[in-house]
C-alpha cells in the first residue's frame, strides 16, 4: 500500500495542478526545449509563468500574405505597451515585404529580424525554455511563430525608476552632485561617460536563483591585475542563493574574513568614487536594485577619505583628514578613557579638574561604567530613532530627545554632567568617519573596550587597542594588506594615506594595489613662475605694464597687453 501511495504521489508531483501552480526549477527549464508547435509553447509557458496579472500572450496572425501564426509574450508591467504596437506588432501584421521562398530555406526568422523589426536590440540565440523564461521576466518580448524552434527576443525595457539625483549619503560642497539609483543600466553609463577609454570593461552575471538579480564586475584593463579580477569573478561565481536584494549579500559572501567586525569593501553612491577607484586599479560591482556599488580591494585609510578631499586644495584636504583620524580614536576610546580615570587613575587629572568631577558625581548611584554604559546605549537607541523615522521627524527626536534626556538625567541625579559631554563628543566624533559601514564598528568596539577599562584601568584600555591592532594586521581584503601603506612600508603611498599630496607629486598608483602601468602623471607637473620675472601675459610683445598701452606702426591703433 506504502509503494502505491509513493508511485501516485511522484506521478501526482510531476504533472502541474488545475490551476498552473506547480513550481519549477532552472533544471526542469533548462531540459524544455522550444517546439515547433506554437500551441505547444503558449502552453508550456501558460503552465510555468502561472496566473500573473502582468503576463501577456497576444496571438496574431504574421502578414498579410503568410499564413503563419505568431504569438507575443511578455509582461505588461516590465515593457512599454505603445511601443511594442508600434514597433513589433504592428510591423508583424501589416508586412507584406517576406518572401514565400524565405522560408524553405530557412532565412524566415532572419528576414523578420532584418526587414520587419524597428528595434534596436533583439536576438535568437535563446536554445531552452529557460533562456526565454528568463528574458520575459527581465522585460523582454519573446516572439514565437508556428513551424519554428527559433524564438525572437526582443529587448524593450521599461520600468519605473527613480531619476538620477543628488548623492544623499556622501554629500560635497565642491565636486558633482550627481548619485547612482537602482537602475543598474543607468549606473554603468554614469560610469562610461566619466571614464571614455576603451580599456573600461563591464562584465556582467546573474547571481540569485529566485532573483535572478543582474550584477555586472567593473574594471580598467591595463591598470587592474589580472590575478585580482579572476579572484572577484571566482568567489561571485561560487555564489550559490535563492536571492540578492542589495550589495550586502554579495560582500558577506565574498569577503576575505567573514568574522571580523572590521569592513573590508567600501560601498558608494557616487560615479566619481567608482571611476577613481578603477584608476587605482580596483575591481567594482555593480548590483541591479541598489544605488550603492562595491570596490575592492580596500585598505583601512580608504575608510577614512572623502572625494572632496581631491576636489580642495591639498591644505585644506590634509588638515581635514588629520582632524578625521582624531576623531576616530576620540570615538573609539573617549568612554573608555573617562571609566578608566574616574575608577582607576583619579591622580592622573589636575587638582581643579578633579574636584570639579567629584562634585558633578556626588549623588550619582552609578559607578562611572554603569553611568557609561547606559548613556551610550541611551544615544544609540536616539541615533537609531532618528534614522528609522521619517526625514522630517527623526530629526526632530534624535535632536530634542537627547536635550530633554540628558537635561532631565542630570537633574535628577541619575548621570552626571561631565557624562553627558563625553557622550555628545564621542557621538559627534563618530558622526565625522566618512565610510558609515566603519562607523557602525567602531561603535560596537567602544563597548567591549569600556568594559576592559572598568576591569584593567589604562591597561585595558591599551591592551584592547592594541588586541585590534594585530587583528587589524592579519587581514587581508582580496589579498592586500589591511594597514598598507603603513604595515608593510610603503613610503611612495604615504602621499596619499593620513595627509594628501599635491597631485603634481603622486606620480604613482598605489604599489599595493595597482601592480600594471603604476605611473599616472607625468613627473615635470609642478607649477612655477615663468623664468626671467617677466609676467605670464607678457608675451615678448613689447614691456608695457599691466595698465599701459602699446602702440603700432604710426596709426592711432592701440592695443592691451595680456588681451
Amino acid at each position: 500500500m506504502n509503494i502505491l501511495f509513493r508511485l501516485f504521489k511522484k506521478k501526482a508531483a510531476g504533472k502541474p495542478g488545475p490551476d498552473g501552480n506547480r513550481a519549477y526549477n532552472d533544471a526542469e527549464l533548462v531540459s524544455a526545449k522550444i517546439s515547433k508547435r506554437l500551441k505547444d509553447n503558449i502552453a508550456y509557458l501558460k503552465d510555468v509563468l502561472g496566473p500573473n496579472i502582468d503576463i501577456v500572450f497576444r496571438e496574431f496572425r504574421l502578414g498579410a500574405g503568410n499564413k503563419e501564426n505568431a504569438c507575443l509574450v511578455y509582461l505588461s508591467s516590465m515593457v512599454d505597451g505603445d511601443r511594442v504596437s508600434k514597433n513589433i506588432l504592428r510591423m508583424l501584421m501589416l508586412v507584406d515585404g517576406i518572401a514565400e521562398t524565405d522560408r524553405p530555406a530557412g532565412n524566415f526568422i532572419e528576414s523578420v529580424k532584418k526587414t520587419v523589426l524597428a528595434v534596436a536590440e533583439l536576438h535568437s540565440n535563446a536554445r531552452n525554455m529557460q533562456e526565454v523564461v528568463s528574458e520575459i521576466l527581465y522585460g523582454g518580448i519573446a516572439v514565437f511563430v508556428d513551424g519554428f524552434d527559433e524564438v525572437i527576443i526582443v529587448v524593450m525595457k521599461a520600468w519605473p525608476q527613480r531619476p538620477v539625483e543628488k548623492a544623499d549619503v556622501e554629500g560635497v560642497v565642491r565636486g558633482p552632485k550627481e548619485s547612482f539609483n537602482e537602475n543598474i543600466s543607468v549606473n554603468t553609463s554614469l560610469v562610461r561617460r566619466r571614464l571614455r577609454t576603451p580599456n573600461l570593461v563591464i562584465e556582467g552575471l546573474n547571481l540569485g536563483r529566485m532573483t535572478n538579480t543582474s550584477v555586472a564586475v567593473a574594471y580598467l584593463k591595463g591598470v587592474v591585475s589580472p590575478a585580482l579580477v579572476q579572484e572577484v569573478k571566482q568567489r561571485l561565481e561560487r555564489i550559490d542563493i535563492d536571492g540578492i536584494l542589495e550589495g550586502s549579500y554579495i560582500e558577506e559572501l565574498i569577503q576575505d574574513d567573514p568574522y571580523t567586525p572590521f569592513p573590508q569593501m567600501i560601498y558608494t553612491e557616487r560615479p566619481d568614487r567608482v571611476v577613481a577607484s578603477l584608476l587605482q586599479g580596483r575591481v567594482c560591482i555593480f548590483t541591479d536594485g541598489t544605488p550603492m556599488v562595491l570596490f575592492m580591494p580596500v585598505v583601512f585609510q580608504d575608510m577614512l577619505q572623502n572625494p572632496e578631499d581631491y576636489y580642495e586644495r591639498y591644505h585644506y584636504a590634509s588638515a581635514i583628514r588629520l582632524l578625521r583620524y582624531m576623531g576616530l580614536a576620540v570615538a573609539l576610546l573617549l568612554p573608555s578613557l573617562y571609566v578608566a580615570v574616574i575608577t582607576f587613575h583619579q591622580e592622573m587629572l589636575p587638582t581643579q579638574l578633579l574636584i570639579s568631577i567629584a562634585a558633578s558625581r556626588e549623588g550619582v548611584p552609578f559607578p562611572a561604567v554603569v553611568e557609561a554604559l547606559i548613556m551610550e546605549i541611551t544615544f544609540e537607541a536616539l541615533r537609531e530613532a532618528g534614522l528609522r523615522l521619517p526625514r522630517a521627524v527623526g530629526q526632530a527626536v534624535s535632536i530634542v530627545g537627547a536635550l530633554v534626556i540628558g537635561q532631565a538625567a542630570v537633574q535628577a541625579g541619575f548621570v552626571s554632567p561631565i557624562k553627558i559631554i563625553v557622550v555628545a563628543i564621542t557621538g559627534i566624533s563618530s558622526f565625522m568617519i566618512p565610510a558609515y559601514n566603519l562607523a557602525l564598528s567602531m561603535r560596537l568596539l567602544r563597548f567591549p573596550i569600556m568594559i576592559l577599562a572598568a576591569t584593567m584601568g589604562l591597561f585595558g584600555v591599551m591592551a584592547g587597542a592594541l588586541a585590534l591592532l594585530i587583528h587589524m594586521l592579519g587581514l587581508r581584503s582580496f589579498g592586500v594588506p589591511y594597514l598598507a601603506p603603513l604595515a608593510p612600508l610603503k613610503i611612495p603611498d604615504l602621499k596619499d594615506a593620513m595627509v594628501r599630496a599635491p597631485w603634481w607629486a603622486m606620480h604613482r598608483r598605489p604599489t599595493e594595489i595597482a601592480k600594471r602601468n603604476v605611473w599616472r602623471i607625468a613627473p615635470d607637473l609642478k607649477p612655477q613662475p615663468p623664468s626671467g620675472g617677466e609676467a605670464a601675459f607678457d608675451n615678448g610683445r613689447g614691456n608695457a605694464g599691466p595698465g599701459e598701452r602699446s602702440t603700432k606702426g604710426g596709426g592711432g591703433s592701440s592695443s592691451e597687453e595680456g588681451h
